[in-house]
């Protein structure tokens, strides 16, 4: 399969397309790199450097790659971030993927498979989070995400998209071989924070509130591994390639395991062999409390399955990749 990549260079976009071209398809990358890295991607991948919102980069990189079908993860994704700056994020992932969209449509692609969020469900009780949970976006980022999806959905309807739209709930760990990693600056992800700490990169951890109602106030998330959450886009890409029909589903990719913040500084901890020095600061806007995916509609239409259901194990190959690597793609080889 010939594939256009957009976002690729980025930390789940360049697992993606590392497991593709493992897998023995053609990759095309599409990356402005103004969060990516060159490095991240293997050095038999084809990069062009250019925007979404570029109608003339997108059809260089399509017809170039002779690319049949889209996977789509380029968009800023901070949640904090987003709060403050949401022209940025309905600018970036809004107007960037219909400008987007309104290529392929042109260009006669009709496959897309999204890179979207489980932030779209918002404050959840605490039951694992289906498909068919409301939703109730808490943050511009959130909210971008979930008028993509309305969009593709829409698109699909007027013009013959067949699409998979993922919400994966939150990506972690490194490649088994230590080379590739988690490196953004800055930094807002938890356990490569951790590990920063424990590095010296960092004097202490700063905990966003303990008032959360979860068993030890902390918020609660599903740690996803990258290289699971690459396997889950090729299958997506070969369920959307036999539809016989228009349209698509949305599927969870999650462990269908909860780990609080502090539950990830023990796992950290006893990975190390190391203190994480901590301190309790207040909650950040738009975070919720607990988000736990039940991910059966992707077992059971695609057949995807976690191999890192251990938290510990996600930890240790993160910690791997940080070690080796302490300023990320940046760090001497």
């Amino acid at each position: 399969m010939n594939i256009l990549v957009t976002g690729g260079a980025g930390y789940v976009g360049s697992a993606a397309a590392r497991w593709l071209i493992a897998s023995g398809h053609r990759v095309t990358v599409l990356d402005d790199l103004s969060l990516g890295h060159r490095a991240a991607l293997p050095s038999d991948g084809v990069l062009h450097v250019g925007r979404i919102d570029d109608r003339q980069a997108v059809l260089r990189a399509l017809e170039a790659g002779a690319c049949e079908t889209v996977l789509h993860f380029a968009a800023s994704s901070c949640v904090g971030e987003s709060v403050q700056q949401p022209r940025r994020y309905w600018s970036n992932n809004v107007a960037g993927s219909l400008a987007l969209l309104e290529t392929l449509i042109d260009a006669g692609v009709e496959q897309l498979v999204f890179s979207s969020t489980c932030a779209i469900y918002g404050e959840a009780s605490d039951a694992p989070l289906t498909e068919s949970t409301p939703a109730a976006p808490g943050s511009p980022y959130a909210f971008t995400k979930y008028a993509i999806e309305r969009m593709i959905a829409d698109l699909s309807h007027a013009h013959g998209l067949r699409y998979a739209l993922l919400r994966y709930f939150n990506a972690a760990g490194a490649s088994p071989d230590g080379a590739h990693g988690e490196d953004h600056d800055p930094e807002t992800h938890l356990i490569p924070i951790v590990l920063q700490t424990l590095l010296g990169r960092r004097d202490r951890l700063t905990l966003f509130g303990e008032d959360y109602p979860t068993p030890d106030g902390t918020c609660v998330r599903d740690y996803v591994h990258v290289d699971d959450l690459a396997r889950a886009h090729e299958l997506a890409l070969d369920w959307t390639a036999a539809r016989r029909e228009p349209g698509g589903e949305v599927f969870n990719l999650g462990t269908g395991r909860g780990h609080s913040v502090r539950e990830v500084i023990r796992a950290a901890e006893s990975v190390t062999g190391r203190r994480v020095p901590c301190e309790v600061g207040a909650r950040r806007a738009g975070d919720s409390a607990r988000l736990v995916a039940q991910a059966r509609r992707a077992r059971d239409v695609l057949g995807w399955s976690v191999e890192y259901a251990d938290l510990e194990r996600t930890v240790a190959t993160a910690w791997a990749w940080h070690e080796a690597h302490p300023d990320g793609y940046a760090s001497p080889v």
